[in-house]
């Protein structure tokens, strides 16, 4: 019997295919057996109350966010830990997260979490912050966007987006759809960043 099984892993361990089948075959068993739960489970399906999807600018502002690589060292992950709440807050929960695609999660600290940073400061400290943050903070260490003060958003690129969003569960409106472009009319990226940032985390207090 000792050496049936010996054999056996001998088998196994000097098969490369058959080992790359049973990987694979014992990692999709344990991601279907952690994510799938997750699909009906209502605290990470069913949004907090009070929370509303972005509004046309705020989702261009998003989007800005993520072209220029601000997820790259800022979270929007507040950990349920002493550490993290005392210094930015609540803790961040998924219902709150339901309307993004894809969430901003992450624990990257280079720079501040930012889950929690709406309302914290006015639309100018963002203004001057972006355009040059060590004007408010001088040991920062993060890039300036002038730009993006400048830079006009295109009002044709925000009908699809919502419409997009729409076919993946964002509770987008035909008026709201229609009403896009006028939105963000003559609004310029930087514009749309602020009103992104004064949003996060604003659903729960």
């Amino acid at each position: 019997m000792a050496n049936k099984h010996v054999g056996g892993h001998e088998k196994i361990e000097t098969n490369n295919f058959l080992m790359i089948v049973l990987v694979l075959l014992t990692v999709l068993v344990g991601g279907i057996v952690e994510i799938v739960p997750l699909f009906f489970q209502r605290s990470t399906t069913q949004a907090v109350e009070g929370l509303k999807p972005y509004t046309p600018l705020q989702l261009a502002g998003r989007d800005v966010y993520i072209r220029e690589g601000c997820y790259n060292c800022h979270s929007q992950m507040i950990r349920p830990f002493r550490a993290e709440t005392l210094r930015y807050g609540h803790y961040s929960t998924a219902g709150e997260f339901v309307y993004d695609h894809p969430f901003q999660w992450g624990s990257k600290r280079t720079g501040p979490d930012l889950h929690r940073v709406g309302g914290k400061y006015s639309d100018e400290w963002h203004r001057i912050h972006l355009i040059n943050p060590r004007d408010l903070v001088p040991e920062s260490n993060m890039p300036a966007y002038p730009w993006l003060a400048t830079a006009k958003l295109n009002p044709d690129d925000m009908a699809p987006k919502l419409k997009a969003l729409r076919v993946v569960g964002v509770p987008y409106s035909d008026a709201d759809v229609a009403g896009a472009a006028e939105a963000v009319k003559g609004r310029t990226e930087m514009d749309a960043v602020i009103a992104y940032l004064q949003v996060l985390g604003t659903a729960v207090k």
